[in-house]
């Protein structure tokens, strides 16, 4: 298998006295003898290692009551957070791991997720905050309780990575192969065995940032849903290798034309684009790829969807250029059915 930059690996593989756990060790008493423990159990955790261990994540189950919180947890299933800490380090980490926290809330059926966290921890609380986690209370320690349940927040960022289908519109959105699975790393093909997803910011952020001239952009408008074709690779035939991979929910559209300078297109663009400078100095000039697109990537379709197959099953013309296209309500559902997407996913 290819190789992702984040790594599901055991506590008996990583070394406590790494200068990265220092500060869990100073926070948390016993830290290091509670490490010790996971290891010999043979417990696993979620990392990134650059040239040093550089984010580390740690995902338990509780069904237990909890009176050490105030007000106190009644016995219930939820995901607990147990560990999680990440360098600052000029990404946009945090929200890849947010992404793995969530996405583990629903496909294991967790009603309830939860963190303790310290109050000087600011940039992690806004984190939390931003993707729908709010303040229970605190332990008698002083560590703060942050809950996430799955009600509605009718909120891109706090209902994420759950979409809402009710009254949008869906399209249909080609990327090129050379741009895909870095701006879409959980909707690697199986047959991308070399490809390594590497720690970049653009492959970090759950926003995503799109340029392109296709017919039929203007349309779109926030909230509304995009599945993304991945086209064919250059000698393959499109019928077997071009194939439905993901659904993002629109956050915004623009036209490069908007903007009144080349710094305020950059700004715009932010992290979320993964064309180099120099290439969006050159958009910038040329004017060539009018259309900025802003998405959230919400699902990674669990089975991909071949060119054929969404011919023949979702009932998409054949002799269509599959650029960009309006996608009905039944198309869309089918693209989810055929697609095995948890049905946790979706809010109607």
């Amino acid at each position: 298998m290819s190789r992702d930059v984040i790594e599901y690996v055991s506590f008996s593989e990583l070394d406590v006295s790494d200068p990265f756990f220092s500060s869990l060790i100073a926070d948390y008493d016993g830290f290091e003898s509670w490490f010790s423990r996971k290891a010999a159990l043979k417990e696993k955790a979620y990392i990134l290692r650059g040239n040093n261990l550089l984010g580390f994540l740690y995902l338990k189950e509780e069904n237990e009551a909890d009176k050490t919180i105030i007000p106190e947890f009644i016995k219930k299933r939820r995901l607990k957070i147990g560990t999680f800490k990440i360098e600052a380090h000029g990404t946009v980490l945090g929200e890849r791991f947010m992404s793995i926290i969530l996405r583990k809330m629903l496909e294991d059926a967790y009603q309830e997720c939860y963190v303790t966290i310290f109050d000087k921890q600011k940039p992690l609380i806004r984190l939390f905050e931003k993707f729908g986690f709010s303040l229970w209370g605190k332990k008698k320690n002083g560590e703060l309780i942050y809950i996430k349940s799955l009600g509605l927040n009718n909120n891109i960022y706090k209902d994420f990575p759950r979409i809402q289908t009710l009254n949008k519109n869906k399209f249909l959105l080609s990327i090129k192969p050379e741009y895909h699975t870095n701006l879409f790393p959980y909707s690697r093909l199986h047959t991308e065995k070399k490809h390594k997803v590497e720690d970049l910011s653009f492959t970090n952020t759950i926003e995503k940032v799109y340029l392109t001239k296709m017919y039929g952009i203007e349309k779109i408008k926030p909230g509304d849903l995009i599945v993304i074709y991945r086209m064919k690779e250059s000698g393959k035939k499109a019928e077997w290798s071009s194939v439905a991979t993901s659904v993002c929910t629109v956050l915004d559209k623009k036209n490069i034309n908007q903007f009144s300078s080349f710094d305020e297109f950059i700004k715009y663009c932010g992290k979320g684009t993964i064309f180099s400078e120099d290439e969006l100095t050159t958009f910038w000039k040329t004017k060539k790829f009018p259309y900025i697109i802003k998405m959230v990537y919400n699902i990674s379709l669990p089975k991909r969807i071949v060119r054929h197959d969404l011919i023949e099953k979702v009932g998409m013309e054949r002799e269509r250029y599959f650029g960009f296209i309006p996608l009905s309500d039944i198309q869309f559902e089918k693209i989810l059915e055929l697609g095995e997407v948890n049905e946790s996913f979706i809010i109607n």
